[in-house]
């Protein structure tokens, strides 16, 4: 029976025309980026599913927490399994102001069974070169249950992890400045020559000056026309919103895992023939046992092995060409003529590039 293949994604360029984009979606400023925040807290109100004895640090920390709010005990005493240790993670957007909210996320340190029900207690949040720069307090929302007794238990989702919507405050700002600025650069999220070139040769056209310059493939260095000198915010925006294609390396993305593929338009394939046939081999072991009759005075029980073997080659289709110069319709047209599948298409591919047949790049992830 003739196998028809299903690419689980074929990703095909429009015309060119269609694929411009705007400059804020394939870079951004040099400085305006997310800033990442971490922070270590505990989660208290659990219902007996926190952390166990065996975890230390847990009751150390709720130890000097109690001790900084007047309680002194002694740290031997203390044996509660409803609070657990966190890690806290948020994301700072560029600038954030004094009293935005963010939503961080919160995951187990120690052996918790659940964070369902918690609440986190106020977490200080610090960045890369050690300063606070938000405050993490609020219920901590997990969408999941974990339940059990001695003989069962049930589980839904990931009970050790879960997010505070909007639990953080930001206390401290980034220090960054648009205003005064004389020059600007972009960063290109995926640094190409061609795209580097069309975005200072559009940035050019719009303000009829060769105010952008490439200084490499991941950037673009712009000077501030005379009309937007202490106005960068309003020059920034009116670069943001045009139009431009970017360019892109032809390539193939292989997932082993799940048996997708991902195959640019610009990919092409030199004169190649391709066979594909697959070998089935089937091994089956049904043991039996033979023992003596019933009130026998000699004998043994004996087990017998027996294995049954099957080998099955489907003949494919043949061999088959694929002509220089190829499309990706062309392709996906003669692949199905040989009858293969994603998995197959697979070492198809890997084939293809290790004959230098493939003129792009081959990705396996």
């Amino acid at each position: 029976m003739k196998r028809i293949l299903t690419i689980v994604l074929v990703v095909i360029f429009l015309p060119q025309i269609v694929q411009a984009t705007r400059i804020k979606d394939i870079a951004s400023f040099d400085g305006v980026r997310d800033n990442q925040l971490i922070g270590y807290g505990l989660v208290i109100g659990l219902n007996g599913s926190g952390d166990s004895d065996q975890t230390k640090f847990p009751v150390q920390s709720l130890t000097n927490l109690l001790e900084r709010s007047g309680v002194t005990i002694n740290r031997a005493d203390i044996t509660v399994k409803n609070i657990a240790a966190v890690m806290v993670t948020a994301n700072l957007p560029p600038m954030s102001k004094q009293g935005t909210r963010l939503d961080v996320l919160v995951s187990s340190l120690g052996d918790a069974k659940s964070l369902a029900g918690g609440t986190l207690i106020m977490t200080p949040l610090k960045g890369g070169d050690g300063q606070v720069y938000a405050v993490a307090q609020g219920p901590v929302s997990t969408s999941s249950f974990s339940y059990g007794g001695q003989a069962g238990s049930a589980q839904k989702n990931h009970p050790t992890a879960g997010r505070v919507p909007e639990g953080a405050l930001v206390e401290r700002e980034l220090p960054y400045a648009l205003t005064n600025r004389s020059q600007l650069r972009l960063n290109l999220h995926r640094p190409d020559f061609t795209t580097a070139s069309r975005v200072a040769s559009v940035i050019n056209g719009k303000f009829q000056s060769a105010i952008a310059v490439c200084t490499d493939p991941g950037s673009v260095t712009l000077t501030l026309p005379e009309k937007y000198q202490g106005n960068t915010v309003e020059f920034a925006a009116a670069l943001e919103s045009l139009q431009v294609r970017p360019d892109m390396v032809a390539k193939v993305v292989l997932n082993e895992r799940t048996g997708t593929i991902v195959i640019g338009n610009d990919v092409r394939l030199a004169t190649v023939a391709v066979a594909h046939g697959n070998l089935t081999l089937t091994i089956k072991e049904t043991p039996q046992v033979s023992q003596p009759e019933p009130f026998s005075r000699g004998g043994e029980t004996v087990v017998v092995p027996r294995t049954d073997l099957k080998v099955k080659e489907d003949k494919g289709g043949g061999l088959f060409v694929l002509k220089e110069g190829a499309s990706i319709g062309e392709v996906v047209k003669a692949l199905n003529a040989i009858g293969v599948t994603p998995r197959d298409l697979i070492g198809i591919m890997q084939a293809i590039k290790a004959a230098g047949a493939l003129q792009g790049e081959l990705e396996i992830i």
